[in-house]
């Protein structure tokens, strides 16, 4: 089963997650970057996330350097913001359509995921989505628990599939 963690971060939280969980599956890694860099400190950096959710934008992104498609189960993580998944994946979702696969879904966030699961799941809808996990601030709270949580359950989930 060929396997693929696709993720974008802006603070390094749902990076040291993607690059946990594909040390453990042994999968490639997609990271999602924005053509124009997107503030990672201060209030600009809210401000950007917020209004990029709340006004639906889709921020230009770098090519892909591989194809979702090529893949029978994606791992796909986002940091929340506004209770949302962040805009660059939106781009993605809409750059790069993928049916028919099996996905987990993963996310960071500062103390509450919100609705991010639920709009992911419909964001991709055709496909089976066959789990979904959340980490609260792994940089900064509990990061070896974190990466051993993250381990465990890609580790759990291949185990299932093969």
């Amino acid at each position: 089963m060929k396997k693929l963690v696709i993720y974008y971060s802006l603070e390094g939280n749902t990076k040291l997650m993607a690059e946990s969980i594909a040390a453990q599956t042994q999968a490639d890694i997609l990271k999602i970057e924005t053509v124009k860099e997107v503030p990672a400190k201060g209030f600009r950096k809210y401000f950007w996330g917020v209004k990029g959710v709340l006004m639906k934008q889709s921020p230009a992104l770098k090519p892909l350097n591989k194809d979702p498609q090529d893949y029978d189960l994606l791992f796909i993580g986002t940091p929340v913001w506004a209770s949302s998944y962040a805009p660059p994946l939106k781009t993605f979702m809409k750059t790069n359509p993928v049916k028919g696969k099996k996905i987990a879904l993963f996310c960071c966030h500062q103390g509450m995921r919100g609705a991010v699961f639920a709009k992911m799941r419909q964001a991709f809808a055709g496909n089976e989505i066959i789990s979904e996990i959340d980490f609260h601030e792994p940089l900064k709270d509990k990061t070896q628990p974190n990466i051993i949580k993250a381990k465990e359950w890609a580790r759990g989930l291949i185990q299932e599939k093969e």
